[in-house]
């Protein structure tokens, strides 16, 4: 039987994307647990329900369709923020802990996967149960990318938009990296998809965060909408690619 890739290629319009899924994972978090006063056990709940229905519709799907899959990345990057909340939050671990707490647990995912498929390619991949590894990961380099991104604002002190500069610049470094060494590109990969998440969220807290906090106090609601249409051109544009088309 002949088996499809289930996941995106790594391409310009793959990082542009995901730079704005976070964004709407951030503010869509916060909306959930803040605008509407769910709080963040509540929100863990529903966010998780969302997560698992995403998950479900790409696991059955055959072959990589973009509106599925970033329905997906979406779902990590809010659950990532719930995650990040709670346990800064509820279980009052602070940032700092809570970013070791799951970069110990992105660790492990990405050993078993190693151990199991002797690599971490993350594309093509065809079977089921590497998507999933795939997906475990996703799922905690975006929730300690919450962390870090949090971190560095809480605990450092910085603006947001300082912030952005700190994560956007070591993004940058990964990209020379990648075009300038031989280092290896799947750890450049992960090192760049954990600094995308709290990039994009920075812009996400700056465009919801009070004046006194440096955001512009925008309502979650309407920068979660600005964050949902620009997805949707994304994916549209996305959809009209051929597959295998690079933009590299």
């Amino acid at each position: 039987m002949k088996q499809f890739n289930k996941v995106a290629p790594i391409t310009l319009l793959f990082w542009l994307m995901k730079v704005v899924a976070t964004t709407l994972g951030e503010t869509l978090g916060d909306f959930i647990s803040m605008t509407l006063h769910y709080g963040y056990i509540v929100g863990l709940a529903i966010t998780s329900a969302l997560l698992m229905i995403a998950l479900l519709v790409q696991y059955y799907a055959k072959e990589y369709k973009p509106a599925k899959y970033w329905f997906v990345i979406i779902g990590t990057t809010t659950l990532g923020t719930e995650i990040s909340d709670f346990i800064d939050r509820t279980l009052h671990m602070g940032y700092l802990y809570g970013s070791i707490l799951l970069a110990a647990c992105l660790m492990v995912s990405l050993l078993i996967w190693y151990r199991t498929y002797k690599n971490l390619e993350v594309y093509p991949i065809f079977e089921k149960k590497k998507e999933m590894l795939f997906w475990t990961a996703v799922l905690f380099s975006n929730s300690l990318g919450t962390a870090f991104g949090d971190f560095l604002s809480d605990n450092l002190g910085l603006s947001y938009l300082h912030g952005a500069m700190v994560t956007g610049s070591i993004i940058i470094l990964v990209v020379l990296l990648h075009y300038f060494t031989k280092l290896n590109h799947i750890l450049l990969f992960w090192i760049a998809f954990i600094f995308t998440r709290p990039f994009g969220a920075t812009f996400g807290d700056f465009l919801t965060k009070p004046f006194a906090k440096g955001g512009l106090e925008l309502n979650t609601l309407y920068a979660s909408l600005c964050s949902v249409f620009l997805m949707m051109i994304m994916i549209a544009l996305a959809h009209k690619r051929k597959p295998g088309e690079q933009l590299t």
